[in-house]
């Protein structure tokens, strides 16, 4: 079904109380990661079944195998197969010499199985992307892992695998440079990277084949040597603050631009330069920016830091991250819309930790900041509860 994309200058007006469960009403199916219930949820120390503040995750099929980025410990955790219970064992690790050490790049130097707070991850062909934030770089496994610490192939944003400087130690961007990428995204044999701290998207137009290639164009920026904060000026349809994840919902991009408190939807996928995006969620117009448009609470038409987003059938679902929630729409999307679906809250206007800033359960978020599809399954990095969540859609 076509979808159009309309600016609709007088947004629907919000309700609290009527809306739709976008996952099931009986909460995670299974829950990957330590709990503690009834109290906060602390740090807690790297072994094969715990994780500290998780930003990303991958089921690669509805069989496996599951890939997490296990963001506090700088490592990723891989299971040969899809979970089956509570709590199960992760089977790999990459990033560190065993389940139980921790630390960035394994306390030394950057290589190519080590990383540095990551975050984004995806398949990439026939293997897999991650964003390696800290080190300022993407990684790419031209095959999937399967076994502990397998080197990575190709690695972007850096000459080789040994720098991880900031752009490249250089005061400006270019297109081969990356500062804080933040999240990946494979779709139609483009590679999508959100260079967040140099506030863009990075696009290559075929799976790149050689360390340091550079993108073929960019996406929030007028061209690849700029990186302003909504390119110098206040927020528009072309420009973006805190870039996170992607997606394509009906043959269309969608970006969650967390710094302005907004999802970006293109009218396709755009192929240019600075292309501007179509309409925006979360703000009533492309000059909003502020939080819950400003409000203390949310309502169904604002968001607060939404990291992640992601597409399933109809629902267009963005992790709503400071507002411990996801949202969704579906049908025909106008600037602003009222979104329809809530899970991790009683209703719109709740922010509230685990609902009632208690202890995680089944049906609680707390700062959730990615979320991804496989089959009928969203997959959630509820990073607050330290914890991955099987929810059936």
């Amino acid at each position: 079904m076509e979808t159009t994309l309309k600016i609709n200058p007088t947004p629907n007006i919000p309700s609290d109380d009527n809306f739709l469960d976008i996952l099931s009403p009986q909460g995670a199916d299974i829950i990957l990661g330590e709990q503690i219930p009834d109290s906060l949820v602390m740090p807690l120390e790297p072994s094969p079944t715990t994780m500290f503040g998780p930003r990303g995750a991958c089921l690669v099929s509805e069989t496996g195998p599951l890939w997490v980025c296990d963001t506090g410990h700088h490592r990723l955790l891989g299971w040969k197969h899809r979970p089956e219970n509570d709590g199960q064992s992760a089977d790999w690790v990459i990033g560190q010499p065993d389940f139980y050490q921790e630390g960035q790049n394994a306390k030394g130097s950057p290589q190519a199985n080590t990383v540095s707070v990551p975050t984004g991850i995806c398949v990439c062909g026939e293997g897999l992307a991650v964003a390696d934030a800290w080190n300022h770089r993407v990684l790419i496994w031209k095959q999937l892992p399967q076994d502990n610490n397998v080197p990575a192939d190709i690695v972007l944003g850096q000459a080789d695998f040994s720098h991880n400087q900031l752009n490249r130690g250089e005061v400006n961007t270019a297109s081969d440079r990356m500062h804080w990428p933040y999240g990946v995204m494979y779709h139609q044999g483009r590679l999508f990277v959100a260079d967040t701290g140099n506030r863009r998207v990075l696009v290559w137009n075929e799976l790149p084949t050689r360390n340091g290639q550079p993108a073929d164009y960019v996406l929030g920026q007028m061209d690849m040597t700029r990186r302003d904060e909504n390119g110098g000026g206040s927020p528009t349809a072309s420009s973006m603050r805190w870039p996170h994840a992607l997606a394509i919902w009906q043959d269309n991009l969608v970006l969650a631009d967390a710094g302005n408190n907004r999802l970006m939807i293109w009218d396709g996928v755009p192929t240019e330069n600075n292309a501007p995006c179509g309409l925006v969620l979360g703000q009533k117009n492309f000059e909003g920016s502020e939080l819950n448009q400003g409000g203390y609470f949310p309502t169904p038409d604002s968001l607060s830091m939404p990291y992640g987003v992601a597409v399933i059938g109809q629902w267009l679902i963005a992790a709503d991250t400071a507002n411990s929630r996801l949202v969704g729409w579906m049908d025909e999307l106008t600037m602003g819309k009222t979104a329809q679906g809530l899970t991790g809250q009683s209703h719109f206007r709740s922010k509230s930790e685990n609902q009632s800033y208690g202890g995680p359960t089944r049906h609680s978020l707390s700062w959730p900041y990615g979320v991804t599809i496989c089959g009928n399954t969203a997959v959630i990095a509820d990073s607050g509860n330290n914890r991955i969540l099987f929810w059936s859609v």
